[in-house]
């Protein structure tokens, strides 16, 4: 059983994941847009990925930012494969892919707050396979 204490550091620690995953989420998806919009010129996907950005805005969002720390993040460092992209195909597939990952962490955590919310995050992650299946094909 948990102690009060121990609930109030969960859920605070909750909303530092979920911070952490908007921010992942909301970055994937504006590295997709640009490409779109500014490499290929591809107005429709681009308007697409621009909505679905404009969709991870969640209410009371102070709530999860104030939970924020820069600092202690223990994997901040930034890994090898992270460091390089063989080509522009290689930044989108990796792009997609941390924008889906994110959406399913959302997904998960928010069903412990707000099932709707939960939904959404789903809705955006089933968006985002339809999504990849047109941009790399």
């Amino acid at each position: 059983m948990r102690t009060k204490d121990e609930g109030d550091h969960s859920l605070l620690g909750l909303y530092r994941l979920i911070d952490a995953n908007l921010n992942r989420l909301r970055e994937g998806l504006r590295v997709l847009e640009d490409i779109e919009r500014f490499i290929y010129d591809n107005k429709p996907l681009s308007q697409k990925l621009k909505s679905l950005r404009h969709q991870c805005r969640v209410p009371e969002y102070s709530r999860y930012l104030s939970e924020r720390d820069i600092i202690g993040d223990v994997l901040k460092e930034t890994t090898a494969s992270e460091s390089e992209r063989e080509d522009l195909r290689s930044i989108q597939l990796s792009n997609i892919k941390r924008a889906q990952e994110s959406a399913r962490v959302l997904e998960e955590s928010f069903k412990l707050i707000d099932s709707r919310e939960a939904e959404r995050f789903k809705d955006i992650r089933y968006a985002l396979y339809d999504i990849e299946k047109n941009m790399l094909q």
